[in-house]
């Protein structure tokens, strides 16, 4: 049996073709269609060169496992998520490896009702039957069909807003040469928006790097053509744009955290009571527009497969990460990277405030240092000497995640990566900037401490 190093606790990610190639993507489709025995399964793919190919060895792999298969074509992740709820088929696979270098691919993976599979609900399982490269004879093969969803996909996304209310502003987006662009161009008509489009046209050679907005150097093109155009807002995305980041119509990069605010209070605002899952890095902000809007701030673990599960068994109306991953109750409680920025473009035009208006309120009554990565050669060390000093004198200590450490006008979250010996710490405080920046100095000299004792 071979070991295939592509497999991670979420999905398949790979460089081409050493760690994903035609015959492993066909063993995967193999072996989704032997593990799950699904009827039908949606397929699509991402704009990478290697996409298209791979897409159609996992349809042939998943056809000779006895699925048949609705081929969507080049899309988004969120598009297989919509379609495969949307069709009610047994499942959904797409061919993308989000914003990773170019030299890789990858595939995220969901079954009945766009539920995920991941490491704990199927992934291994998936794993062990593509290595083994042993499977099971079946009586007939699957049929493959080819379907449009966009339209209806589009025409899903607007049902979040009230088109009437929106106000005519002008937007910069940057697709990063990813797969927004084609999304923008199908729902511009239906909106009163003036578009800047930055790196909009779908590039697999990523001409101007890989389409990542959390690296700052991807980030000036965006703000250039924001104070070039004088637009209202910005709007970036990863490469299957199920991540949005934002700008305000200074250029100024908005952190996640305030976003997934925003969110809480557009949904809080149609419609209260409502229930919002949040993760636990930073957190009370999100608590603060919860409680004055009338709603339930939930805390889940981070990552994308706690999320939608807990979003599911409280039926929460939305779910944010400060990662820029955003989750919605009618989007089969998935993410989406286009329903965001339709909710802050609404929320703008009804409350007629600048965007850098709407999160200054509340930038300035929980600053945040944002999410500080330490590479260490102790981690485990490190985050039990931290808590040991902390949680002494602490208002209370919250392990949902790493550890939480809060304090009456202060707190943290440090938690260790899964993946690299690195520990990633947020602080916030309630209205100190000084007192944030202060404590986020003291934690890091005392991390580094740590991993030298």
């Amino acid at each position: 049996m071979t070991q295939l190093s592509c497999f991670k606790a979420y999905d398949v990610r790979g460089r081409i073709p050493d760690q994903l190639n035609d015959d492993i993507a066909y063993r995967i489709g193999r072996a989704y269609g032997e593990y799950l025995k699904p009827k039908q399964v949606v397929v699509g793919y991402d704009i990478r060169l290697t996409s298209h190919e791979l897409s159609r060895k996992v349809i042939e792999g998943l056809t000779d496992a006895g699925a048949d298969v609705i081929d969507i074509g080049q899309c988004g992740t969120e598009e297989v998520y919509f379609a495969t709820s949307h069709l009610k088929a047994d499942g959904g696979i797409c061919v993308t490896a989000s914003h990773n270098p170019k030299d890789y691919n990858g595939m995220k993976f969901v079954r009945e009702e766009s539920k995920p599979i991941s490491g704990d609900t199927g992934l291994k399982d998936i794993e062990a039957l593509a290595a083994a490269n042993e499977f099971a004879e079946v009586s007939h093969k699957g049929q493959v069909s080819e379907q449009d969803t966009r339209p209806a996909y589009i025409e899903h996304l607007l049902t979040y807003i009230d088109v009437a209310s929106l106000k005519p502003l002008n937007i910069v987006c940057n697709a990063g040469n990813g797969g927004a662009g084609a999304v923008i161009d199908a729902i511009e008509s239906a909106l009163p928006f003036t578009w800047n489009k930055v790196h909009h046209d779908a590039d697999g050679n990523f001409p101007h790097g890989v389409p990542n907005p959390l690296l700052e150097e991807n980030r000036a093109p965006s703000i250039e053509a924001i104070q070039a155009s004088g637009a209202d807002m910005g709007i970036a995305w990863d490469g299957d744009f199920d991540r949005c980041f934002f700008f305000d119509e200074k250029g100024n990069f908005i952190e996640g955290y305030y976003i997934v605010g925003l969110l809480a209070e557009a949904f809080l605002k149609k419609e209260s009571p409502n229930k919002i899952v949040h993760d636990p890095r930073l957190i009370w902000n999100t608590q603060a527009l919860c409680e004055d809007l009338g709603g339930e701030a939930i805390q889940s673990k981070t990552g994308h497969a706690f999320i939608k599960e807990r979003m599911r068994k409280e039926d929460a109306v939305y779910g944010g990460e400060m990662s820029a991953h955003h989750y919605f109750r009618d989007f089969a409680y998935c993410d989406s990277g286009m329903i965001p920025w339709l909710l802050v473009a609404e929320l703008m035009s009804k409350t007629g405030k600048p965007l850098s208006q709407l999160v200054e309120e509340r930038m300035a009554a929980y600053p945040c240092s944002g999410e500080i990565n330490s590479r260490l050669e102790n981690p485990k060390q490190v985050i039990e000497g931290i808590t040991k000093v902390y949680s002494k004198d602490a208002e209370s200590t919250d392990y949902t995640d790493g550890v939480s450490i809060n304090f009456a006008d202060w707190r943290f979250n440090l938690r260790s990566s899964n993946t690299e010996p690195v520990v990633r710490l947020n602080v916030e405080a309630r209205g100190d900037s000084a007192l944030m920046e202060s404590k986020t100095k003291e934690l890091l000299d005392k991390i580094a401490q740590f991993d030298k004792a």
